[in-house]
This record gives structure tokens, C-alpha cells and sequence, in this order.
């Protein structure tokens, strides 16, 4: 598939003016809000301000309409910036979990919750993951149960992004339940209210990431109005399925981000570290790796943007997508874990921010599902081969 020139200059002044903006946030910005845990609201309101939340809400519903391509380079320009997934998901949460809203969601709903999100008014978390259902999405626990006028909830999620500060939270219930002919049939999703009342919110102590928040929730008799249901009743988790492949794609962009952020740093170090009466990137020891990180980077991205210009076409884009994720994953990884090396012991101490945007990059090969999962879905459905979990 080949772009159009128009496509390709609307890109680029996406790329640039991202770059520019998320260049005000230094390095020694989000160095201070990961030392302090502290959410990056000024950060978010400056991509407010600029419209940049709304960028693929539609132009009727407060947003600016781009195509999944224009925003995954914005998402790889926030991480490069050194705002690693810090960042990034401060803005990728008011950027994609809004899809089944955008996608499904009623007339009512869309005119009143996706102007305030593109706005950064509204903040909302994604409540999907459960403790015991791991990858089998099937086997969550949470149910909703019909009442007079609509809902009560009643579960536990875990690993959930924004709820210490979020107003509404897309949660994904059994409404149904399960069938073993149709295992994925019987789930509802939900744009619920975040009822401190009825949700107890436990803040997760983990490796990276700290700005943004990570938790436990334990959900008891929440009540949801029918007019809250996104969809059809039963439908929901095929309303998530919408949006796998471009948050594999975007998460994929961001790793690559990440990766380029470290190696910026890297590659400045090996030119100024004299060792030995000479710069450390005269030896092909330290050069050549960076290199190769450098290649690996460029060409992840360009499985990348290959997959978001198929998804924006309309056109089937599984492999690609999840080739996107794991190359951008991999990719990251192994530039941070490059630059690492280049700094050597000047890398764990924080002021060189490597060790930051290292531990962050490695929740890429897990989440938002592992490497081994890719290889799985590759294997069974490019290759033909049986499956194999």
C-alpha cells in the first residue's frame, strides 16, 4: 500500500508539533514527577490545550479526527521526548480507550463524555484485567446483574490505569454466563461512574512508570444506568476487539519512542566520555551496538506505520499490528538496555535517566500482552501451524 502526499505532509506537521510541545517536559521534569509519584496534570493540559487528547475523536464530538497513523506518531514523539511511558500514558488513555465509546457508544453518550475527554476535562480508566482471568478475558469474574433501570456490579479488577484520579471508568462485566461454544459472547461493557463509595481503589508499589498510577479495584454493588451500557447488551468485549490492533500498534510506536529517547542519550555520552585518551564511540565495542539499535528502531517503525495506514484504510491488519507491537517492544528494549551499557555504571545513578527509561520499556514485552502471545498468534494464523496454549 502506498500514501498519498498529503497523508505523508499531514504526518509530518503531526510529528513536528508533537515533538516540539512534549520538548517543553525535559528529562529532569519527569525525573521529579517519577521520584515524587506524582501525575503529570500540567503535562496533560499543555496536550490539551494544543487538542492533541481529541485526536482521534471525531471533529463533531469536540476532537480533530486523525487517523491512527498521525496519532501513533504523536505517541512515538511523547516517549522520544523522554517522557517514556510516564508520558505516554498520561496521554494515551484519553487517546484510546475512548474507541467503543467513539465506535458504539449512543448519540447521548458521545455528545456528552467524548467533548470532555478531547477536552482533558474528564478522565477515565479502563477496567478490563482481573486477578484470576489473566489473558483469558473469558474467564472474568466481575458480573453485572439486571436490576430496575439498570445494573449492579459487583468484582474485582487489577492492573487498572488513572482510577486515583479518574471521574468514569469503562468496565468490562459478565452479563451473561459463560459458554463454552462462545466464550467470548456474554460481556457487557459499561461507562461507569468511579463511586469511591462502592469502588475501593489500592494503589499498586511497581518497577516503572510511577507518574501514573496503577491499581486494584473491588467493585461492591456499583449501580450503572441502563443508558451507560455501551452497545448491546453482550457484546462488549467484541466492541474491544475494534480496538486491539491499534493499541497494539501504539504501543508498539511507543516502545520505539522510548528507545530512541535512550539511545539520544547514549550516543551523546559515547561522544563525550573520553576513556583511554578517546571517545568511548570511537570503539566499534560501544558504536556498532547503538548502530544496530538505531536499524532495528527505524525498521519496527516502519512495520508500524504500515499496519495504521492499513487500519485507517479499512483493511485487515492482525499480523501487522501484532509484528508492530513486538518489533516496537523488542526494539525498545534493546536500545535502552544499549544505552545502559554505554553509561555503564553512571547508568544507575537516576540523574542520567537511562535506568528511568529502562525499566519502563520493559513493561512492553508484557503488556499489553506478552511476546509469547505474538509468536502465538503469528504462528497460528499467518503460519497454519496448530495451536499451541
Amino acid at each position: 500500500m502506498t500514501t498519498t502526499p498529503d497523508t505523508d505532509d499531514k504526518v509530518e506537521v503531526v510529528r513536528q508539533a508533537t515533538r516540539e510541545l512534549a520538548r517543553k517536559f525535559d528529562n529532569d521534569y519527569w525525573l521529579d514527577k517519577d521520584r515524587k509519584h506524582e501525575y503529570p496534570w500540567d503535562f496533560v493540559k499543555a496536550f490539551a490545550a494544543g487538542g492533541w487528547l481529541g485526536a482521534m475523536i471525531p471533529e463533531e464530538y469536540g476532537g480533530i479526527g486523525l487517523g491512527l497513523k498521525e496519532a501513533a506518531v504523536m505517541m512515538a514523539e511523547i516517549s522520544a521526548s523522554g517522557a517514556g511511558m510516564s508520558g505516554g500514558s498520561a496521554v494515551h488513555f484519553y487517546v484510546f480507550p475512548p474507541a467503543p465509546v467513539v465506535k458504539y457508544g449512543s448519540e447521548e453518550m458521545k455528545r456528552e463524555y467524548l467533548p470532555k475527554l478531547a477536552s482533558g476535562e474528564l478522565l477515565m480508566a479502563f477496567g478490563v484485567t482481573e486477578p484470576t482471568a489473566g489473558v483469558d478475558t473469558s474467564r472474568i469474574k466481575t458480573k453485572a446483574t439486571r436490576v430496575d433501570g439498570g445494573w449492579l456490579i459487583n468484582g474485582q479488577k487489577v492492573f487498572i490505569t488513572n482510577a486515583q484520579n479518574a471521574q468514569k471508568i469503562l468496565l468490562l462485566a459478565r452479563t451473561s454466563p459463560r459458554r463454552e461454544d462462545k466464550p467470548l459472547w456474554g460481556m457487557s461493557l459499561f461507562l461507569a461512574d468511579m463511586d469511591r463509595s462502592k469502588i475501593t481503589v489500592r494503589e499498586i508499589d511497581k518497577l516503572g512508570r510511577a507518574a501514573i498510577d496503577t491499581n486494584e479495584l473491588f467493585i461492591d454493588n456499583l449501580e450503572v444506568s441502563d443508558d451507560r451500557l455501551v452497545g448491546e447488551v453482550d457484546k462488549g468485549f467484541y466492541y474491544l476487539l475494534d480496538g486491539l490492533n491499534p493499541e497494539r500498534i501504539v504501543v508498539g510506536m511507543e516502545g520505539i519512542g522510548l528507545g530512541r529517547a535512550a539511545l539520544e542519550i547514549g550516543s551523546e555520552y559515547a561522544k563525550n566520555r573520553v576513556v583511554f585518551d578517546r571517545p568511548i564511540g570511537q570503539n566499534q565495542a560501544v558504536a556498532h551496538p547503538l548502530a544496530d539499535s538505531w536499524i532495528r528502531l527505524e525498521a519496527a517503525e516502519g512495520m508500524a506505520l504500515r499496519a495504521a495506514e492499513l487500519f485507517d484504510a479499512g483493511l485487515p491488519c492482525g499480523p501487522e499490528a501484532a509484528a508492530a507491537k513486538y518489533l516496537g517492544a523488542e526494539a525498545g528494549f534493546e536500545a535502552c538496555d544499549r544505552a545502559f551499557s554505554t553509561l555503564g555504571g553512571y547508568a544507575y545513578a537516576k540523574e542520567y535517566h537511562i535506568e528511568r527509561l529502562w525499566r519502563e520499556v520493559r513493561l512492553l514485552r508484557n503488556a499489553p500482552f506478552s511476546q509469547e502471545m505474538v509468536r502465538n498468534y503469528i504462528s497460528q494464523q499467518v503460519l497454519g501451524l496448530p495451536r499451541s496454549y
